[in-house]
């Protein structure tokens, strides 16, 4: 199957859904604006609107409702999240930049708000970024000139708990030259992954490929059920 036509199909599903749904900005810890109790840094998946997207604000307003009464702040990964998977190399760079940025925000948040728990999120192409933020190794295939550095040991401290919904596996990954997701060995036991039953791109079967059960993690219950790991961690 072309690549063409599987973004197509992960595209329509996706933008189907969710076309009417932006994702909301974190602000910058300041004197003005005191650190949050929480921060969600979240990657929206391909096609979506700059934000958090579907899945994650559906995961944010879980989060806020069972973390209440603790203060929730959002960041939206700033990367394009887009559907040239033609181009590998452009593709990459897309994917290593949202690495890069949510990494960046990590760091930041580890020394501005050290007492800010932060959950790390990403649904489709967007837990592609985030489960490599965590990651300690590069993947070989990955130049070194345009690879994002590993985070320090200790900011794994600051993070509470990784949640990604409808991550590709290996498989999947694999047919377009791309490495299988590494959740480093600090994040393992803080780490979910939430694959809805019948995801083609999550569920690692042969010849899986993007369906309707890709774009309904807002509905099925598995945004809750993502959040209540989180929040179970703070």
């Amino acid at each position: 199957m072309k690549i063409s036509r599987i973004v197509g199909a992960a595209g329509a599903a996706v933008l189907g859904a969710f076309a009417s749904v932006v994702g909301v900005g974190a602000p910058t810890a300041s004197a003005q604006q005191p650190c949050p109790d929480v921060e969600v840094i979240f990657a929206r998946g391909t096609g979506e609107a700059p934000g958090v997207g579907g899945v994650g604000q559906s995961f944010v307003d879980a989060v806020r409702a069972q973390a209440a009464p603790r203060s929730v702040g959002v960041y939206a990964v700033n990367y394009p999240a887009g559907n040239n998977f033609d181009d590998r190399v452009v593709f990459a760079q897309t994917v290593i930049d949202g690495i890069r940025d949510a990494g960046n925000r990590v760091q930041t948040m580890s020394e501005l708000c050290p007492n800010t728990r932060l959950v790390l999120g990403g649904y489709s192409q967007g837990a592609v970024v985030s489960g490599f933020v965590t990651s300690d190794t590069v993947p070989s295939s990955v130049p070194a000139a345009i690879a994002p550095s590993p985070l320090a040991p200790d900011v794994a401290e600051h993070v509470a708990a990784v949640v990604l919904f409808g991550a590709p596996s290996g498989a999947f990954l694999s047919r377009y030259g791309a490495p299988a997701i590494t959740i480093g060995p600090l994040y393992a036991d803080k780490t979910e992954e939430l694959c809805a039953p019948g995801d083609g791109i999550c569920d690692g079967s042969p010849g899986g490929a993007p369906g309707v059960a890709h774009a309904l993690y807002p509905v099925n219950g598995m945004t809750n059920e993502g959040a209540a790991f989180a929040v179970g961690r703070l």
